[in-house]
């Protein structure tokens, strides 16, 4: 009898002890799934290039061994527990995002999905995986982007979720997928300034609202730490110091510029277009959940690389090569953070 009461105190030990730990750590990661598209051809979407019937050939073995592999990249963030909080980019629909969390590697993640319909012509999306018992949904809404310049132009909504953590405290969360880069970094430059003058506006409201708001940005903002973008419009920087009001701190902003990381390889250079970027509220307060100011990591596995026998070097392995299948994962890696909190 002794022996069993030990023994179920023992155990009901290490279910508090692993119920603390949880409380006193919060993992967010995003990551660019690159083109996340089930089967079926939907007649409002322009997808049909993701279809058994096109010359990608895109099928069912090909879809469940993607789902596959972005599960395992997920669960290499954190293998003990799975991140809590992902942000998602180029997701078709709400059924991919279910079928993701239905893997194996994810089942355990206890995951429900924020996502909406977004307004972009090709119907990929920014989405939010959440750990249920560690982060409670309070309100979610798709921001959309316009372009004066043209009004027919039209990109990914800006995904806002808030909600609270296990022990209370509030997190706002923007799920980014800016414009890209086609036709040349300066001519589609105006349109990223919009993205992020859209952003900075959202901000802004939530910052008179709640001064020390708890605000994460993450996303793929197919610009740089230090382009006008992100730099100037969204007021996004590595200054240890708040210089100017309401200025935001860019956790991969160093990496990129000082050790010469990044997320995404175009022709051998490394480039920093996926980022996290949070409010100074998030780097101060020493009470509740916090992140250090060197705390951005780059998730680079061998398992998601090949090696580019030109360049010599190990770039992300990407899912097609126009309409060759590849097999990679995505040709973006994944961007993750730890929120901690002192014991």
């Amino acid at each position: 009898m002794r022996k069993f009461l030990l023994t179920i105190l023992g155990i009901l030990l290490i279910t508090l002890i692993s119920a603390q730990k949880k409380d006193q750590v919060l993992t967010l990661m995003f990551y660019n799934v690159e083109n996340l598209f089930d089967t079926e051809n939907h007649p409002e979407k322009q997808d049909g290039e993701f279809t058994p019937e096109s010359e990608k050939a895109w099928d069912m073995e090909k879809y469940q061994k993607k789902l596959d592999d972005i599960a395992s990249v997920i669960k290499e963030v954190n293998k003990a527990e799975l991140p809590e909080i992902v942000g998602l980019c180029e997701v078709e629909n709400l059924k991919v995002l279910e079928d993701l969390i239905q893997t194996r590697d994810l089942k355990r993640g206890n995951y429900g999905i924020v996502h909406h319909e977004s307004q972009d012509i090709r119907g990929i999306d920014c989405a939010l995986l959440y750990n249920m018992e560690e982060f409670r949904v309070i309100s979610s809404e798709a921001i959309p982007v316009t372009f004066p310049f043209d009004s027919a132009l039209t990109t990914r909504d800006i995904l806002y979720v808030e909600g609270k953590t296990r022990n209370n405290e509030t997190l706002h969360f923007f799920v980014n997928h800016w414009s890209s880069r086609r036709g040349g970094q300066k001519e589609s430059e105006p349109k990223r300034l919009y993205c992020a003058i859209t952003l900075r506006k959202a901000v802004d409201l939530l910052m008179n609202r709640e001064p020390e708001a708890k605000i994460i940005i993450m996303g793929d903002f197919n610009d740089e730490p230090t382009n006008r973008s992100v730099y100037e419009m969204l007021l996004a920087n590595n200054k240890r110091k708040n210089t100017r009001e309401r200025e935001l701190y860019n956790l991969m902003y160093d990496a990129h510029n000082i050790r010469n990381e990044g997320s995404y390889n175009f022709r051998g250079n490394w480039n920093m277009l996926d980022q996290i970027i949070v409010s100074r509220s998030v780097l101060t307060d020493r009470k509740g959940l916090h992140a250090g100011y060197e705390d951005g990591r780059i998730l680079k596995a061998e398992f998601m690389l090949y090696h580019d026998e030109n360049k010599q070097q190990y770039v992300p392995g990407r899912t097609y090569g126009g309409s060759e299948y590849y097999g990679g994962i995505s040709d973006h890696l994944p961007v993750y953070v730890s929120l901690v909190k002192d014991k």
